[in-house]
């Protein structure tokens, strides 16, 4: 096996190449807008420090959000893309499920990412990492009513650290964890489509019709 994984979810994309015992080849990009402009030199690099060429990859494996329209739209389209033209096996996880692999904890937490309008992207997980409820997406104060007592991983959390019970360093969906995840067949796996949760920012103008 030799698996590519990337997120775009996130303002900083992540690249991993992993062989089936370790990721093998890393890279890394950011820009919040660029997602297009950094991928695709990411996934190069992180395919030559593997040593390998795209001719040898077996799968590949995508954050799939909740996350803004475009930067999930970039990821799942290229994964599809090189799903179809490379013949390999495609993978669909959450992109919190991606952040909650990287928690060290025990018992229940919270993971919430920047959802923008001051809102954050949460999913509630157990002490086994996997998903009780969510993903949703909702104002701070409202999930922290909803979830006072919980330890809250993720970029969302130490945004609004006044509110939620932020903790640990966990913030991002790594790459590198999703391709963990993913090797060992403890991903939740989903459809390769963009998790939205909610309409796009743009949308396009309807002009009044001239008599």
């Amino acid at each position: 096996m030799l698996l590519l994984a990337f997120d775009t979810a996130p303002p900083i994309i992540t690249v991993a190449v992993h062989d089936g015992d370790r990721v093998v080849g890393q890279a890394a990009g950011e820009g919040a807008m660029a997602h297009g402009e950094l991928l695709a030199p990411a996934i190069r690099d992180a395919v030559a420090q593997a040593g390998a060429t795209m001719a040898d990859l077996t799968d590949v494996a995508v954050g799939v959000g909740p996350g803004p329209f475009t930067g999930l739209r970039v990821g799942v389209v290229t994964a599809l893309t090189l799903g179809s033209t490379l013949g390999l096996t495609t993978h669909g996880v959450c992109s919190l499920d991606i952040v909650a692999a990287d928690v060290q904890v025990a018992g229940e937490f919270l993971v919430a990412t920047d959802a923008r309008r001051k809102e954050v992207y949460w999913a509630r997980y157990g002490g086994d990492h996997v998903r009780l409820d969510g993903p949703h997406v909702a104002i701070p104060a409202d999930l922290a009513r909803q979830h006072p007592d919980l330890p809250t991983y993720g970029r969302g959390g130490q945004l609004y650290a006044e509110v939620l019970r932020s903790a640990g360093d966990a913030s991002d969906p790594r790459a590198a964890a999703l391709a963990r995840i993913v090797v060992s067949g403890s991903a939740r796996e989903l459809p390769l489509e963009p998790l939205y949760l909610r309409r796009p920012d743009a949308v396009p103008q309807v002009l009044p019709k001239r008599a």
